[in-house]
């Protein structure tokens, strides 16, 4: 039996377009409202999902056709339409960017496209860019437009009145210091990090109530998924560390739930605070912002030491990007350089461009597991034992290297587990 809930997907021509705070400001609108909103984060991303969970007070997933699978994806809406008020579904990068791409996505579960456009310096050319983006490719659910940004009232009719017969204008959010969400470093801030969040969630709120962004989208019927996710029990009593603290937080609530689901037992520490590891049968040290703290991981010997002892015990270690990192010799970041665990007998360092970007899958002996990479930092390698090269979704090219020592298998891959749980389960397992 399907479920229905009113729906839409925030979508937006490019990057900076102010789609991420449209989102969170909608999301806590209606849910001062009382509604029960549930968001989702179309791609791979660690950041947006932190504010949009703020938000919208609930947890929020990550939908990708590829890395997640359409099946999964299908399963998470479905569920979410029995319970929410409202599903909200952010586009990552430009709603045609990447393959499969938002658009994609938009069309696979009938979701409507509202497109978010920033209007600074723009007129009759707000018309062309909405139909472009209604038209580009066909079939797309879409919605209408949503003019952010916008300088005047005169502006707002000019911006209006440019739009072709057939699409609809939902209206323009004025320029307005309360709409701006902090960026800095690599992107947005964790929701942690902004002590102003909540009160920035309220007044974006309130701005979206001012210029009566208030309406419900129409309801999109969600079908029972064909099949759904199978987790095999096979970490029942596996103890396992997991680092989370503000260094080390770039965790997929879905990873977490899948270890759990398959019965092991997840125990946090923080590199930051903890002097010691806990009693635990292995470690994830997934990704985060360690060059953001090193003086006060550096600092922190006995933690370093207690987790390089346990890396070289030869029990299961995985250690993703930033966790990565906290294994190297040193980290630098701009003029500060930092000793670290020593584990991997290299050193990285933070460089002014991106250095990888993108979804690609990793062929473990256990099976074939999939994630992305985003990473600002690089490591000469050569000193490393390279074990498995990735693959790049988009064109079959050759991705990151897995190191492996030991029990540690290390890359600046980001994995999603619920892609390959039996392989994930098989490694921890040891």
């Amino acid at each position: 039996m399907s479920h229905s809930c009113p729906a839409i997907l925030i979508a937006a021509p490019a990057s900076n377009q102010g789609k991420t705070t449209v989102t969170a400001a909608l999301a806590r609108l209606h849910s001062n409202l009382g509604r029960r909103v549930r968001v989702f984060k179309a791609g791979p991303d660690y950041l947006d999902p932190m504010i949009h969970e703020q938000a919208s007070r609930n947890p929020v997933d990550s939908l990708d056709l590829w890395m997640v699978g359409p099946d999964r994806c299908r399963e998470l809406l479905y569920e979410a339409a029995k319970v929410s008020d409202l599903i909200i579904i952010e586009c990552g990068m430009g709603l045609y960017d990447g393959t499969p791409s938002s658009a994609d996505l938009a069309r696979e579960f009938g979701v409507p496209v509202l497109a978010v456009i920033d209007a600074r310096s723009m007129a009759q050319t707000f018309g062309a860019l909405a139909y472009g983006l209604a038209h580009y490719q066909p079939n797309l659910p879409f919605a209408g437009v949503l003019a952010n940004r916008v300088g005047s009232a005169n502006h707002n009719q000019m911006l209006e009145t440019s739009l072709p017969e057939g699409i609809r204008y939902f209206g323009g959010i004025p320029r307005d210091e309360r709409m701006q969400l902090p960026s800095r470093h690599l992107g947005l801030v964790q929701a942690s990090e902004v002590a102003e969040l909540e009160q920035m969630l309220e007044q974006g709120a309130a701005v979206l109530a001012e210029a009566g962004i208030t309406e419900l989208p129409d309801p999109v019927s969600f079908a029972p998924p064909r099949v759904t996710l199978e987790l095999p029990h096979t970490l029942n009593g596996v103890r396992i560390g997991l680092a989370c603290d503000a260094a080390f937080s770039f965790i997929y609530p879905r990873n977490r739930g899948c270890l759990q689901a398959m019965g092991a037992e997840l125990v946090e520490f923080s590199p930051l605070a903890d002097t010691t590891l806990p009693e635990v049968d292995a470690l994830w040290l997934p990704g985060g912002y360690p060059e953001l703290h090193l003086d006060a991981l550096a600092a922190n010997r006995t933690m370093l030491n207690a987790v390089a002892d346990f890396c070289r015990s030869g029990k299961p270690v995985l250690a993703e990007c930033g966790g990565m990192l906290y294994l190297t010799r040193t980290l630098s970041c701009g003029e500060t350089t930092a000793a670290l665990c020593s584990v991997l007998e290299t050193d990285a360092r933070l460089e002014s461009r991106l250095q990888g970007l993108g979804l690609q899958f990793i062929e473990w002996p256990e099976g074939s597991v999939r994630g992305h990479t985003f990473h600002h930092s690089s490591m000469d390698d050569a000193p490393l034992a390279r074990w498995k090269q990735a693959v790049r979704q988009k064109n079959g090219q050759p991705g990151e290297w897995f190191y492996q020592q030991g029990g540690v298998r290390a890359s600046y891959l980001h994995l999603y587990f619920e892609s390959a749980p039996a392989a994930i389960a098989s490694f921890f397992r040891g």
